[in-house]
């Protein structure tokens, strides 16, 4: 008799909780129960609309037994939807007060796993090695002010997922797509086309979120290469020249190399790099596609 009881209180939260995706009243009611607000610092703006929900784990191409990585899971809403579509999941959420709502919605998942932890302080291999030996599937809802450093930490972990998808800023997947010769292309852009090809899922009004960002969203997915776009000798050394040519963004190839103390070159040893990879030195770093900064790295290491 407890456990019918037990399971039916586990169905009643899970009908409930899916309704809080769908509404942003019920959100706020959840959200109450509990005595909290979303925090603007924490980039707090929690998913409510059920027909984008559905898209995200569409688009995530989950099977049976798939492990999934969730980082920020919020109101748990989407960790009900990956889990009832047959996946594992773990979700990290910085925000130690959302541990008892999460604990609630997710109440009778067998394969769902809580971790309160900063997801930028994990050892990601460790801590995913600990859990399964296969692939991985990432998913998140990120914050504009530490999409960067979380994209780098998945990608510097990039052959343990087999996709990556992520709720970004609409500028941000701009700039993660974006071509050589355009404002929006700089390092991060190199980095991810380096490792993934991109697909652009889907773009996502600001009003399917609680409370409403400022901004619109959009819907990546990265899918991670078997091996990186272009060839390279070094790759700490191929990013510390994209790193370099973007850092300055107004001077020249041969002022921006020649002056970087990572690289430690100076301007003559710039300028003969260059002219070695058959790259103009007066030219700009955002003109260079991921080709040819791979030539001049590989004239580097010649």
């Amino acid at each position: 008799m407890k456990n019918e009881e037990q399971k039916a209180e586990s169905e009643r939260v899970s009908q409930e909780c899916h309704s809080a995706a769908s509404s942003p009243l019920l959100a706020k009611k959840l959200l109450a129960e509990y005595g909290l607000r979303p925090k603007k610092r924490l980039g707090q703006n929690f998913l409510i609309d059920r027909n984008v929900l559905n898209r995200i784990v569409e688009a995530a191409d989950i099977t049976q037994g798939s492990n999934v990585l969730e980082i920020g899971p919020g109101l748990g809403v989407l960790t009900q939807r990956l889990l009832d579509s047959g996946a594992r999941v773990v979700c990290v959420e910085a925000d130690t007060r959302l541990r008892p709502v999460l604990e609630k919605v997710l109440a009778g998942y067998e394969y769902a796993e809580i971790i309160i932890r900063d997801f930028l302080e994990i050892d990601l291999p460790t801590f995913l090695r600990d859990r399964a030996d296969n692939k991985w599937i990432a998913i998140g809802n990120l914050p504009y002010y530490i999409t960067s450093p979380i994209i780098t930490k998945l990608l510097d972990s990039r052959t343990m997922f087999s996709h990556i998808l992520l709720m970004v800023q609409r500028e941000v997947a701009e700039r993660l797509k974006s071509a050589s010769g355009s404002e929006e292309y700089g390092a991060l852009t190199v980095l991810v086309q380096f490792y993934c090809d991109i697909l652009s899922v889907m773009r996502v009004s600001r009003n399917v979120f609680y409370p409403v960002p400022e901004v619109d969203s959009e819907l990546v997915k990265l899918i991670v290469r078997e091996k990186p776009r272009v060839e390279v000798s070094d790759e700490t050394l191929f990013f510390r020249i994209v790193r370099a040519a973007f850092g300055k963004r107004r001077k020249t190839l041969e002022n921006a190399l020649g002056s970087s103390l990572d690289l430690g070159w100076d301007k003559e040893k710039a300028r003969s790099i260059l002219e070695r990879a058959g790259i103009d030195p007066g030219r700009r770093g955002e003109t260079l596609s991921i080709e040819e900064f791979a030539r001049i790295e590989n004239n580097a290491t010649g």
